[in-house]
């Protein structure tokens, strides 16, 4: 048993005025301290031996029965898909609205940490690390492809395709769907993702700071429960809260490894494959590992601020090279064009566009909800000291405009290509007409001056980001399973992050990118209900805050 107060944990008691809660649970007092060598292993009983044997028997059998295992995962993500699309979307919705109806509500004056609460990293480090957390891999993997592929393919709220079979691409309808691929690509990148964060984000920092309670998911839960979730109902949730974690993550970690393969193979001819992939998972998780050990100041802190500046100096290098104006007025009716169809594009009833809706916003939406108690939590551990409204402010408003112009530059510039060389454009060639998805943003990079340096930088900072999931993922699950303790022994950090990188490996050796989508839409689904309880939590725990 331990007796560590909260202050030892670095978890910081309040700096004026709130209104915690009187338990007499104290972190970490059903974790297992014990020593195995020289390795220390301080584990909470039973989340952390649930968990972890879990995932070993899901490694063991996927790899043993791997022809069974593809073809579960194929059927598992086609019927969620279509199945519990209305769910998701409706889900969604509704976070949206929670979080702007809180920037505008008296309790957006509630400071999180207390009213004489000050922040513990300044708004640049702040902003970097939330956002390389947040969406990273994602946009660099989707970033081309997205909007080219809306525009040409799944067809959004049932628009034709302005290109031809041939290449040949018709004027009279590029305007029209170019503004509404991009406006389809802000719809998955925009509000929404970002509103699911922050529901986690907010019940855990609410919860932790103020109420004092330890940083885990059950914690929101005790309004509802009391001192019973600190029981099995609470074991339950923080499982499922890993199991959605990892699994999200691991999606993120196969994506990133598939682009960083095909954009070797690209640029330099090395081999695309899987036991390529495999190589470079193994790779980036072994670097993954020292940011771990270091923590979030010398570790995710320093590596957020390296991808901020890489990200930066990609993304105005497209910007004033590729098609400057046309960008400017891409981001423009892109972001007009999804604010006059999020309404019809966020509909979950009644329908034509299957594919888009499906397909595309489906697994989104489960893939966001699965990284949020990821990005969630560690959202949380850096955001003290910021007022409720700060908060959720930059937290849904500002990546979501920044989300925005990333998609005009790279999505913008690769449209353009297609409009102006046809079948001549490497997007069209390698994307359009292939389908060859993981090198989108590399064919783009074909047509533009220094294609090798902006497509070596691609590649470094796609390899960068893998780093820094898996090093926030890590750091949050180990959290979770150390039964709220934020400084638990190296070595199950480094456990945790060599596991999800053999969950990866696994999962594209089972089926591909298939298999990874199933596993984050069958843990969306558990977690989606999980969500819509933290916002009926966060306003029972904000009514009593001190504003």
């Amino acid at each position: 048993m331990s007796d560590s107060s909260n202050e030892s944990l670095d978890i910081p008691s309040p700096s004026g005025d709130v209104n915690t809660i009187d338990t007499s649970y104290e972190v970490g007092q059903d974790n297992i301290q014990t020593k195995v060598g020289p390795l220390t292993f301080d584990i909470h009983n039973p989340v952390f031996l649930i968990s972890s044997l879990t995932v070993v028997a899901f490694v063991l059998v996927t790899l043993i029965f791997q022809d069974q295992a593809s073809a579960v995962f194929n059927w598992l993500f086609n019927f969620v898909t279509t199945t519990f699309d209305w769910f998701f979307l409706s889900a969604a919705n509704i976070f949206v609205v929670f979080c702007l109806a809180l920037i505008v509500s008296p309790w957006g004056s509630v400071r999180l940490g207390g009213t004489d609460a000050k922040p513990d990293f300044g708004y640049l480090s702040w902003f970097a690390m939330l956002f390389a957390a947040g969406m990273g891999i994602g946009l660099m993997f989707f970033g081309v492809l997205e909007p080219v592929y809306h525009m040409t393919q799944s067809n959004p709220l049932g628009l034709q395709s302005p290109v031809g079979p041939d290449g040949n691409v018709d004027p009279a309808q590029l305007a029209e769907a170019r503004a509404h691929g991009l406006a389809a690509t802000i719809f998955h990148w925009g509000l929404h993702p970002w509103a699911i964060y922050a529901v986690v984000a907010l019940s855990l920092a609410l919860f932790t700071y103020n109420k004092q309670l330890p940083l885990s998911i059950r914690s929101a839960f005790y309004p509802m429960m009391g001192d019973r979730v600190w029981g099995w109902p609470g074991h339950v949730i923080d499982i499922v809260a890993v199991f959605a974690t990892l699994f999200g993550l691991t999606t993120s970690l196969g994506l990133g490894a598939q682009q960083a393969t095909a954009g070797m193979n690209y640029v330099y001819g090395t081999p695309n494959s899987l036991n390529v992939q495999i190589i470079v998972i193994i790779c980036v998780t072994a670097v993954a590992l020292i940011s771990v050990i270091r923590g979030i100041d010398g570790g995710v802190k320093l590596l957020s601020n390296i991808n901020m500046a890489l990200a930066f100096l990609l993304l105005m290098f497209v910007f004033l090279v590729g098609p400057t104006m046309q960008i400017l007025q891409d981001a423009w009716t892109g972001l007009s064009t999804y604010a006059r169809d999020v309404v019809p594009l966020s509909n979950p009833f009644g329908r034509s566009d299957d594919s888009y809706r499906e397909s595309w916003t489906s697994f989104y939406w489960a893939w966001w909800i699965s990284w949020s108690p990821f990005v969630g939590m560690f959202i949380a551990r850096v955001s003290r000291g910021r007022t409720v409204r700060e908060f959720i402010t930059c937290v849904i408003l500002i990546p979501s405009l920044v989300s925005v112009f990333w998609m005009a530059v790279f999505g913008g510039t690769a449209i353009s290509q297609v409009a102006n060389m046809g079948a001549e454009s490497g997007v069209y060639q390698n994307v359009i007409s292939s389908y060859n998805d993981a090198i989108a943003m590399f064919a783009m990079f074909g047509d533009l001056p220094l294609t090798a340096v902006t497509s070596t930088l691609g590649i470094v900072l796609v390899l960068v980001f893998f780093i820094t999931s898996s090093d926030s993922g890590s750091l949050v699950i180990d959290t979770i399973t150390a039964g709220g303790k934020t400084e638990a022994p190296t070595a199950q950090r480094v456990f945790w992050a060599t596991t999800e990188g053999v969950v990866a490996i696994v999962l594209l050796i089972g089926g591909g990118l298939t298999a990874l989508q199933a596993m984050v839409n069958a843990t969306g689904i558990i977690f989606t209900f999980i969500l819509l309880f933290l916002c009926w939590s966060i306003l029972q725990g904000l009514r009593t805050e001190p504003r």
